[in-house]
């Protein structure tokens, strides 16, 4: 795919917000957790939970008293697995299109995901 000057290429996330996803691969393998956020012109995502930093904040309207805010950092799409919720394992999938909705199908169990 060739870039375009001044367009950032939009990578296809296989992940959507609201998923339970198991972190697969880094320092925090085997955690699971909710998508909150999807960055694809990053290739990222953000997990309840996963990858929690610790941020210095100086006092403002929202925040008066300042101090240290816990908040979790997005990290690589690639890293992360989608969990069955009805075999509760983590999995790839596959998309079944019969009808007007296109829903994905958990490649282990055979049963739709969405």
């Amino acid at each position: 795919m060739e870039r375009m000057a001044g367009k950032a290429e939009v990578r296809k996330v296989h992940v959507r917000k609201g998923d339970l996803v198991e972190v697969r691969k880094g320092e925090d393998r085997g955690k699971r957790g909710k998508v909150l956020e999807v960055l694809p012109r990053k290739g990222r995502v953000v997990v309840e939970g996963v990858r929690v930093v610790k941020r210095h904040s100086r006092p403002s309207r929202t925040n008066p008293q300042g101090g240290v805010v816990e908040s979790p950092a997005p990290l690589t799409a690639a890293n992360v697995m989608l969990v069955c919720p009805s075999c509760n394992q983590p999995t790839r999938f596959g998309t079944d299109r019969s009808g007007e909705d296109v829903v994905r199908v958990c490649k282990n169990c055979g049963k739709t995901i969405d």
